[in-house]
């Protein structure tokens, strides 16, 4: 395949850096994306093709380099290339590595994440959205085409940043992607902003959980040719949730869309009531869908509440289950999975399994999922015993059932027992 720069050219950028063209890796309808190489490292180049190489998308650009990335999970434009002898110009941004897929393989079962994994690229996805946002940007078209995941650990990357838009530049010429737009842009009503981001992130994340779009069931199969009045009527004007309680006209048809009715009855109620919102309310109340931290709240509980079966299988506690006196069934081989003690923080529920981490947002509700603050472990001699060895760097305060207080110093253990709580810095946390 050749691309419209040859292999050995070489490339100088705004700043001076040299880069040398390697290989063409793809193309898509703004441009070709190539491996080049700036001294021993490797970064990839957008060079766009003439219809798209405009002043407009040059200046866009240059805000976006110059505002910088939200965090390490862009994939974000580094510096510019405007050749002086060319009408074309190209941005060099990190490249992605090999070992991220794409929702498309999760689809087409080239990739089998574990739902922790699935959980944990949900929750990095929406940080890295919510702090896009917070930056007062809108991505514009969230769609397949822009996010990779590390199917081992949930670590994602999030492409095709040149269209980000700020919230005083001028609305640009992109809608999004046919599928993932808001009703109200696909009807014309509306230009995209941080609402319609919303929507096209609880599109992708429900093609994350389930594998099936949200709006696409009966009503999309007995669609003969979609051609653009259908699409306009399927996703615009009358769009219809799959799994709508109080409307059933378009329910997966069995053989069509069976990973939605596999997956749906899989997860906890409440993954399953928010996207219910987010695809009924949210379909016309634009200022009522569900929002980054609502998702990454739910996310991070859906992490800390993993069951193991004793054949392997993954499962979610599921506390609507248990309110009701229900038993957790394992979906592969039918058996009862008992529950483990938990701790409860606040909004958030850790299952206190053998090698459970008490995270930095438990305690403290922050979102940071990655710095450990405790850890389960096991009486050295008594191993009946289990306790939450302190971890953190301010002393915890275990307080019994009858209100005799106990500091716990950091390395040491904090016993495991219904109905004790641990005082932390800035929250309580009480045994179940």
């Amino acid at each position: 395949m050749e691309g419209q720069l040859k292999n050995g050219t070489i490339l100088t950028s705004e700043s001076g850096n040299k880069y040398e063209v390697v290989s063409l890796l793809g193309a898509g309808g703004q441009g070709e994306v190539y491996d080049v190489k700036c001294g021993s490292n490797h970064y990839a180049l957008k060079w766009y093709f003439k219809g798209s190489a405009t002043e407009r998308q040059k200046k866009i650009l240059e805000t976006i380099i110059a505002k910088g990335s939200p965090d390490e999970s862009f994939l974000w434009p580094m510096e510019l290339i405007v050749p002086a002898k060319s009408d074309l110009y190209g941005y060099i941004m990190p490249l992605r590595p090999k070992n991220y897929k794409s929702i498309v393989d999760l689809m087409k079962k080239r990739v089998n994440p574990s739902f922790y994994t699935l959980c944990r690229t949900a929750f990095n996805l929406t940080r890295g959205y919510q702090k896009l946002h917070a930056m007062g940007a809108k991505y514009q078209d969230i769609s397949f085409g822009n996010l990779f995941f590390n199917p081992d650990n949930g670590d994602v990357l999030i492409c095709d940043n040149d269209n980000v838009s700020f919230d005083n530049s001028k609305p640009g010429g992109v809608l999004g992607t046919p599928g993932f737009m808001a009703p109200e842009i696909v009807r014309g009503e509306k230009r995209p902003s941080k609402d319609t981001d919303r929507y096209s992130l609880s599109v992708l994340l429900f093609y994350l959980f389930m594998v099936n779009h949200p709006l696409e069931g009966k009503l999309e199969a007995s669609i003969r040719c979609m051609d653009m009045a259908a699409r306009v009527k399927l996703y615009g004007t009358d769009p219809v949730f799959i799994f709508d309680p109080n409307n059933k006209t378009n329910r997966p048809v069995k053989g069509i869309h069976d990973n939605a009715t596999i997956y749906w009855p899989l997860y906890p109620e409440k993954l399953r009531q928010i996207f219910t919102k987010a695809f009924t309310v949210g379909l016309n109340e634009p200022s009522k869908r569900i929002t980054e931290p609502e998702w990454m709240t739910l996310f991070s509980n859906m992490m800390s509440g993993m069951l193991q079966c004793s054949c392997g299988a993954q499962l979610f506690y599921d506390e609507h289950l248990e309110a009701k006196g229900v038993a957790h069934t394992c979906w592969n081989c039918g058996k009862t999975v008992q529950v483990p003690n938990k701790i409860i923080i606040g909004k958030n529920r850790v299952l206190l399994n053998q090698n459970t981490k008490l995270l930095h947002h438990h305690v403290y509700d922050d979102f940071d999922m990655d710095t450990v603050v405790g850890s389960v472990v096991q009486n050295p001699k008594n191993p009946a015993l289990w306790g939450i060895r302190n971890e953190d760097k301010v002393n915890w305060t275990y307080q019994k059932a009858d209100g005799t207080q106990i500091p716990v110093a950091p390395g040491k253990t904090a016993g495991i027992a219904k109905g004790v709580k641990i005082l932390f810095p800035e929250s309580t946390g009480e045994f179940a």
